[in-house]
């Protein structure tokens, strides 16, 4: 599948894969997917999850699929039908089971709606963002929320600041740090792990919009480059996404020397080459948290020592 993923970087575009489950539509970013397939029969696996419906191997590759109906509440379909699509994230490929596929739709992060708390509790929800496409609305799939269900160290690695030991005897908590990260759940586990690492000034923002606005903020006062030391950044956040943020932190003079850590479960050869052209400073893929702390530390060692 051509999936014409977007080559220019920093425009806050995206491109969605609209898909339907019973009556209902939902999307998740084509820079996710790999390939869509026909329904391949599988292999159940003993003990396993109940969303899992089993395994199979395309090209000999082993590949989990997850049965989507089941994640969002649905009964099964009939056997034989549907059809799977296979993504790439988290360092994980795994395939989805859902009842068809409509189309790609090219579209702004500011089109996109962030679903409130009613709909989106941190320990529940599954939607990340709600758009209204063709009069009808399309919900954003978690899809990193549904494997860390399945799964919780798919979303972050915290057993490995078990094993963490500072760089040197600095005080972190001079450090102040910016987070923008959408998912409140993994919000609050970078920031206990950064916690747990000495880092306690942390300005925590659920989009990339809100964490420029905080920067600019900041500028306008002439204390940014004193209270922010390090940015991280997700990519997939309603209305601004973090290349777009990286982008528009180094075009700016007075902020451009702030590190910038694009922290997402998209990192791959491609979305690695846009966050190098938006002058990303480190780039790493959930779900290493251990080297997420280990780049903060020596980055914030080499601003601090250009200050």
């Amino acid at each position: 599948m051509d999936t014409n993923i977007l080559l220019e970087s920093g425009t806050n575009e995206l491109e969605i894969l609209e898909f339907k489950i019973a009556d209902n539509y939902y999307g998740i970013n084509v820079a996710k997917i790999r390939e869509i397939l026909t329904f391949q029969h599988v292999t159940p696996v003993p003990n396993s999850h109940p969303f899992v419906e089993g395994i199979f191997m395309p090209r000999d590759t082993m590949i989990t699929v997850i049965n989507l109906r089941k994640c969002l509440g649905y009964p099964d379909l009939p056997e034989g039908e549907g059809l799977f699509f296979i993504t790439n994230f988290n360092n994980l490929n795994t395939a989805f089971h859902v009842d068809q596929v409509l189309g790609i739709h090219r579209v702004s992060w500011e089109q996109i709606n962030t679903p409130d708390s009613t709909i989106s509790a941190e320990n529940s929800g599954v939607a990340t963002g709600v758009i209204k496409l063709d009069n009808h609305l399309v919900v954003i799939i978690d899809f990193e929320k549904i494997m860390s269900n399945i799964n919780p160290e798919t979303s972050l690695k915290v057993s490995d600041m078990d094993n963490y030991k500072p760089r040197n005897d600095a005080d972190r908590s001079k450090s102040p740090l910016v987070i923008a990260e959408d998912s409140p759940l993994l919000s609050k586990l970078i920031q206990d792990s950064l916690n747990k690492a000495g880092y306690t000034n942390i300005h925590a923002f659920p989009n990339g919009k809100e964490a420029w606005d905080y920067m600019k903020s900041e500028e306008d006062e002439g204390k940014a480059l004193q209270d922010i030391h390090c940015v991280i950044t997700d990519i997939e956040m309603p209305q601004m996404d973090g290349h777009r943020l990286c982008k528009l932190i180094k075009s700016d003079d007075k902020l451009k020397d702030i590190p910038v850590i694009i922290f997402s479960s998209l990192i791959n050869d491609e979305i690695r080459r846009k966050g190098e052209s938006v002058g990303a400073d480190a780039q790493l893929t959930k779900p290493e948290i251990g080297q997420l702390v280990e780049s903060v530390d020596a980055l914030i060692d080499k601003y601090e020592k250009r200050s």
